[in-house]
């Protein structure tokens, strides 16, 4: 995960209608709305769009006209200088004086022939090194203030269920399994993923104590593997199920149907994932070949469920 660091505010800029060049003014103040007298102000995710002078003057030197890219140009609303945003992840917090903001989106789509800058060389820095944000705390944002970038680590909890394990009998596998999948997945995305295993006996009590404490430290997502069949000592989904504030059935049916054409014994899985919270957590089958099986297709909505429990619309 990168380190705090601080850098400066160059410039802060604002637009009366979307779609436009932002012109420079002495300050900005800022609500929960956004910031005040700009297009971009609103109960929704993009309020605030900020870039990097260093991405602007390097995007500058590589125009074959030679023009040097004013402030806004980029339609940005505040151009800063010493922070690296290509390590920015959502989530991630900015703070300026009193101002908090909350990373929400990297980058977005250019405009295409609607941009000023696109249509005189044909590309944009906005959709690759563009960050987006909303207001958490408002205030007063004016050139030359300090700018201090805290990276928010997402944090993952891997919770493998087993009497034999916990003993140390044998060594869990599908835990570490799971762990490398989320890394993989993971590294190839602007997320600081912070990922804890443990292993535990098949205890109701020490399952709802462990899922309380990744709910109580903000943990994002939880995955327990092991304790889904239909044995005595199977409780992982009535705990889980139990806990919820809301269940997503869909997911687990789909992966159970999808698998269970080939391997009936597949369908006895219990398996069931649900919301805590803002904690989304899944309850999976503990062989290796049944966590890959889940992952390939729980991945494919990981980022969504983030959103939506953060309540950031991507659209």
């Amino acid at each position: 995960m990168p380190k705090d660091q601080v850098g400066s505010v160059v410039a802060v800029n604002i637009s009366k209608e979307k779609g436009t060049i932002k012109h420079p003014v002495d300050r900005i103040v800022l609500n929960r709305q956004g910031i005040e007298h700009d297009a971009h102000a609103g109960t929704w995710h993009r309020q605030v769009s900020l870039l990097a002078c260093e991405s602007v003057e390097k995007f500058s030197e590589a125009m074959p006209t030679g023009r040097k890219i004013q402030s806004g140009e980029f339609a940005e609303n505040i151009l800063t200088r010493g922070l690296d945003l290509t390590g920015f992840a959502p989530l991630d917090r900015l703070f300026i004086g009193e101002v908090e903001l909350e990373v929400t989106q990297i980058g977005k789509k250019c405009h295409g022939d609607g941009c000023a800058i696109y249509r005189e060389v044909g590309n944009c820095v906005m959709p690759k090194e563009g960050i987006f944000a909303r207001v958490v705390r408002g205030g007063e944002i004016r050139p030359g203030d300090a700018v201090r970038f805290s990276p928010q680590p997402l944090k993952i909890r891997v919770i493998t269920l087993s009497d034999r394990a916990s003993r140390g009998e044998y060594e869990d596998r599908s835990g570490p399994a799971l762990a490398d999948i989320l890394h993989t997945f993971f590294s190839t995305r602007r997320w600081h993923e912070e990922i804890v295993t443990s292993v535990i006996p098949d205890e109701e009590k020490m399952l709802e104590d462990s899922i309380n404490a990744a709910v109580d430290s903000g943990v994002a997502f939880v995955f327990t593997t092991g304790g889904t069949g239909i044995g005595p000592r199977d409780i992982t989904p009535d705990v889980v199920a139990r806990m919820a504030d809301k269940t997503i059935p869909g997911i687990m049916d789909h992966i159970r149907l999808k698998y269970g054409q080939e391997k009936p014994s597949v369908l006895l899985s219990r398996s069931v994932a649900a919301v805590i919270g803002e904690t989304a957590v899944f309850a999976l089958p503990g062989s290796v070949k049944a966590v890959n099986e889940y992952m390939s297709e729980l991945t494919k909505s990981m980022e969504h469920i983030l959103f939506m429990l953060h309540q950031i619309d991507q659209h």
